[in-house]
């Protein structure tokens, strides 16, 4: 049972833990950010030269690409802030930090993009790290599945349980 007033329900070791909450934090900062300003507009985005420009351009023609990106960076940001759903944040954040990973090393980049780069992708590392138990039954090659246990209640009783004896014996 998880201790009494921790708003980490069965986390209790994140409260303890300043790195922790501090990467957390910081990660949730940096997405939730950039979910603002590429919905709001409120600072210009970067614009690339050459391959970069023409990258930018082709997503941003598709039309559905960079609003769906910044609520995703919206949402996995605040889920990130407020220590909700870490894993899953973490999950669908862990292929949009390979791709700009992969924009980086492949397009022209300034130098604070590269550091935003590699300090995003190490506070994701970090904190997929603190959370890997959570991620164990993902990267399991099968799973056993368990019929679940029903409690039998209402008028027919007898007869659902014999039903269900009959079909597992």
């Amino acid at each position: 049972m998880p201790p009494v007033g921790n708003p980490f329900v069965g986390q209790a070791d994140e409260v303890k833990s300043a790195p922790i909450l501090a990467a957390r934090v910081l990660l949730g900062l940096v997405f939730f950010g950039f979910g603002v300003n590429g919905l709001l507009h409120l600072l210009p985005l970067p614009s690339g030269d050459g391959a970069a420009e023409a990258f930018i351009h082709g997503l941003t023609a598709s039309r559905y690409f960079f609003p769906l990106l910044f609520v995703t960076y919206l949402l996995t940001g605040a889920a990130l802030l407020t220590g909700r759903f870490v894993p899953l944040a973490l999950t669908v954040l862990a292929p949009i930090i390979v791709n700009i990973i992969a924009i980086h090393l492949f397009l022209p980049s300034s130098g604070g993009e590269v550091f935003l780069t590699l300090l995003v992708a190490a506070l994701e590392i970090f904190l997929a790290w603190f959370y890997r138990a959570t991620f164990r039954p993902l990267l399991r090659a099968r799973y056993e599945f368990a019929p679940a246990e029903v409690q039998m209640t209402g008028e027919h009783d007898d007869q659902e349980q014999a039903f269900r004896n009959a079909q597992i014996s």
